[in-house]
């Protein structure tokens, strides 16, 4: 089926952005990550930066290789994961912290709508597919 292999693809795709982001949280863009850290956060960021990184390696992991009669499950925690982080992309822009070429409020602004694409697509591409009856 089309619409499947498409989702399934698609479901592949965000987990293994998941766990380039996850492994660039422990290395390469750990510094940058820290920026998105809310001050309200109880833990220092650094370490905050870390256990986002092993969750985000985790829920990719668990995005690419889960069967599919769990996948909606994981969609809808990968969900939640996207929408509880939310709010370091409201303190990078309300406390206009630079990292990852967002370097002016415009570009910190506009990268808040990109949440809710990242919300959408665990959504979407883990949702059953409809098997639509087919008259012939």
């Amino acid at each position: 089926m089309k619409e499947e292999n498409i989702k399934k693809a698609a479901r592949i795709a965000l987990g293994a952005n998941l766990v380039f982001a996850g492994i660039s949280h422990l290395t390469f863009a750990r510094k940058a990550f820290r920026a998105q850290v809310p001050d309200f956060v109880p833990l220092k960021k650094d370490d905050t930066v870390v256990y986002s990184g092993f969750v985000e390696i985790a829920m990719g992991a668990a995005l690419i290789f889960t069967p599919e009669k769990h996948a909606e499950k994981v969609g809808q925690v990968a969900a939640a994961f996207f929408t509880a982080v939310f709010p370091g992309n409201i303190a990078q822009l309300s406390h206009r912290r630079n990292a990852f070429g967002l370097d002016t409020d415009k570009k910190r602004f506009l990268r808040l709508f990109f949440q809710p694409v990242l919300v959408y697509w665990a959504l979407k591409s883990t949702s059953p597919v409809k098997i639509k009856n087919r008259i012939k």
